[in-house]
């Protein structure tokens, strides 16, 4: 492997050390987490290869805040930007608020 190259296996065992940082993130604002998608399919079972959840880099998570569903992409910009300060993409720049990517 070249210096700098990191391959799939790195790469997610580094997601899969931001995620908690992430929840506990929310947590610490006063948010519950429930898990969302954390592997894509498409409705015929095969896998969305262009998906960064088939690879295991992708996950979307439900915000709640005193009980309430919060679904609006506006909803995540705290966690958001977080995730983006500690390496990840954050799906609300793309109109998809609850997805967190490496």
């Amino acid at each position: 492997m070249r210096k700098g190259i990191r391959s799939l296996r790195e790469k997610q065992s580094e997601f899969a050390r931001m995620v908690p940082l992430l929840i506990l993130y929310a947590y610490e604002l006063g948010y519950e987490i429930t898990l969302g998608d954390a592997w894509a399919q498409s409705e015929d079972g095969h896998h969305k290869v262009n998906s960064k959840h088939y690879v295991r880099l992708a996950i979307d998570l439900n915000l709640f805040k005193n009980g309430k569903y919060l679904e609006e992409t506006e909803d995540h910009r705290p966690l958001g930007e977080f995730w983006e300060s500690v390496g990840g993409t954050w799906g609300g720049r793309f109109d998809d608020g609850n997805h967190y990517e490496l």
